[in-house]
């Protein structure tokens, strides 16, 4: 297997910012990456459309697909931006004739409109979901089309945001905002009837990949063709059914046992999968999509999270996907890479990708390496909505923008683990609330959506979900004796969970619990560590001093007075969870320092802090949980 043979062509227009194609898990011949330079221009109150802006000339440029508030965009404004406004006229290639023009926008913060020569052509909302818009009703082959796109982000409302600041400056765990077009956008050329996405379902147990094709139309005299190749690149498996009988026809592959090849951590099988839409009359290819798959199975066995039928230690890292000079969008696919690479050297086999939806390419790089990762949605930005008790208030939108989430990552064998919310902290009473309904349902949702995977309902705090797949919490504890004692309870099916402790409650039959009570769950401690360390701080700090101000450098607890300080705490509480029989993973906060946050692996410029190779000593020892023998 090499990675040549999954990843399509970078486009092959001079000079683009990230030229590689967004999407390759699903691939067509004909596409055109449109990053690069777009007119701009900001509309602080949003009254842009009271001023004209859908149709007059804008006032700047930016560079797409960075946000306005990064340094590559060219733009560099931190302020709060209400909305801003995009232009730029594109010509859909002549070559297109017979074919659909689709503009897609892998994800635009927060709420979008788009409008193609003043139609308008698209609405959506939700900051890290893609989204498309047909144009052939507007444009066609070898002709201009004028897009303009305004991005509405206003920082006082409910909406999923993620880590994103909500007031000026950086502070505590909350960053630089991102908003408007911050992935690529790209045009696509697409057949009258078509692959509308893929849903591949693998079976170990079965040796088969099932293919749902859902298409852009009823094909009552067509056939779907899947053709399936090992890592090698050899044709394996070939499968036929007629489209005419079911709303989303479907194949079921069987792979011959002597081609089974498992995707594995650290040995990342994969096989190419070609999706074919032909005339039956005549076999006329009518539509054509090329993606791949793996043979990887999940599963649980009481308190046992096993990966193809066996115990794997998860030693997965915090990721939260910033850079200092783009923010959210990785400056380059190589960073994307490098991340992974950078991980894995320090001993992690995985990631917590945190409070964000990460492009797909990083997933599609996870797949090719065997990389552990659990896909979680930025759920942050509904705190602060009424008293203690009621104070989370997430609406419908989250529960839409998870399963866009869901629906487009659902085939990447890297996934393990979905966890659709963070950290929800609100206490149990007996009312059933806001926070209840939308937990409940973005979990139901996710099962629906995906029953091939566990789903855990909330990561830290307020587990609210009684049937959840997996069950967990967040610890920050720094001693490591005090961290073994709060973890022993897990032996006795009593494990820490995490509670409120803001003082007395004044809402009658409220007790200062988040979650639901523990039912025997594989779990985890999916936070720990966060070991506050920068070199030069602790030289200039005053010795007797270990206090922070957390909009300027922090972590959690006292910070370590040398590098082997560090050392010394490090192994000693990820010896706690290693020492664990019960503890079938840990994820340890976090892999880089984030603006403020000094409590990384490596420095925010991805700059070595410590002897990789040594953390990564600590972590490779074999788990209690891994020598199990029931």
């Amino acid at each position: 297997m090499t990675i040549s043979t999954f990843d399509p062509p970078v486009s092959p227009e001079p000079g683009i910012p990230r030229p590689e194609h967004p999407r390759p898990q699903f691939v067509r011949e004909h596409w055109v990456n449109l990053n690069g330079q777009w007119d701009f221009e900001i509309d602080r109150s949003d009254s842009g459309i009271d001023r004209g802006l859908v149709s007059r000339p804008l006032a700047g440029t930016i560079t797409v697909p960075f946000a306005p508030e990064s340094e590559l965009s060219g733009v560099g404004e931190t302020d709060f931006l209400e909305a801003v406004w995009y232009r730029r006229v594109i010509t859909v290639p002549a070559e297109w004739d017979g074919l659909r023009s689709v503009l897609h926008f892998g994800a635009v913060d927060y709420d979008a409109t788009v409008w193609a020569n003043g139609v308008e052509v698209a609405r959506h909302r939700g900051g890290f979901t893609p989204f498309s818009a047909d144009l052939s009703s507007v444009v066609g082959p070898g002709e201009e089309v004028e897009i303009t796109v305004r991005a509405r982000d206003l920082h006082r409302e409910v909406q999923a945001r993620g880590k994103q600041a909500t007031w000026f400056a950086n502070t505590h765990c909350h960053y630089t905002r991102t908003t408007g077009i911050w992935q690529t956008v790209w045009l696509e050329g697409v057949p009258p009837v078509a692959v509308e996405r893929l849903q591949i379902t693998p079976s170990v147990a079965s040796r088969t990949l099932t293919v749902l094709v859902p298409l852009s139309r009823n094909l009552a005299d067509g056939v779907l063709r899947v053709r399936v190749s090992d890592p090698d690149g050899r044709l394996v498996a070939e499968e036929s059914v007629r489209t005419g009988f079911d709303l989303a026809p479907s194949a079921v592959v069987s792979i011959a046992e002597e081609d089974v090849r498992l995707w594995d951590v650290g040995d990342p099988q994969l096989y190419g999968v070609e999706v074919a839409v032909l005339a039956e009359a005549d076999g006329a290819e009518l539509d054509r999509v090329r993606s791949y798959a793996a043979l990887r199975s999940v599963s649980i066995d009481g308190t046992s999270f096993r990966l193809n039928g066996r115990r794997v230690f998860q030693r997965l890292v915090l990721d939260q996907g910033y850079w200092p000079e783009s923010l959210m969008t990785a400056p380059s696919d190589q960073a994307l890479i490098e991340d992974i690479e950078l991980s894995m050297a320090a001993g992690f086999n995985g990631a917590r990708l945190h409070q964000k939806v990460f492009e797909e390419r990083f997933l599609f790089h996870a797949d090719l390496r065997g990389y552990l990762v659990w896909g979680e949605f930025g759920d942050w930005g509904v705190s602060g909505q009424g008293p203690v008790g009621h104070n989370q208030k997430p609406n419908a939108s989250f529960v839409a923008q998870w399963i866009e989430a869901v629906r487009r990552d659902v085939n990447h064998p890297s996934i393990v683990g979905w966890c659709p919310l963070n950290e929800t902290h609100q206490v149990l009473h007996d009312r059933i609330t806001v926070l209840d309904d939308v937990t409940q349902a973005m979990f139901w949702a996710t099962i629906m959506a995906d029953p091939t995977r566990p789903v855990i309902d909330a990561s830290g705090y307020s587990h609210r979900v009684r049937e959840t797949d997996v069950y967990d919490s967040h610890s920050y504890e720094q001693d490591p004796e005090a961290f073994r004692a709060e973890q022993a309870g897990l032996a006795h099916g009593d494990p820490h969970v995490n509670r409120y402790h803001g003082g007395e409650i004044a809402l009658p039959h409220a007790r200062p619990e988040y979650s639901v009570p523990y039912a025997g769950q594989p779990f985890f401690i999916s936070e720990y560590g966060g070991i506050w360390w920068n070199k030069e701080e602790a030289a200039r700090a005053d010795a007797e001093s270990a206090g922070q101000d957390q909009a300027d450098s922090w972590g959690y607890g006292d910070r370590v007075r040398s590098e082997e300080d560090f050392y010394d705490r490090f192994e000693g509480l990820t010896n706690v969870l290693l020492d664990d029989p019960n503890m079938f993973g840990y994820c340890y906060t976090q892999l880089t320092d984030v603006f403020q946050e000094k409590n990384g692996i490596y420095g925010f410029d991805r700059s070595r802090k410590f002897d990789v190779e040594r953390l990564r000593r600590v972590q490779q020892r074999a788990a209690a949980y891994e020598l199990r023998e029931d």
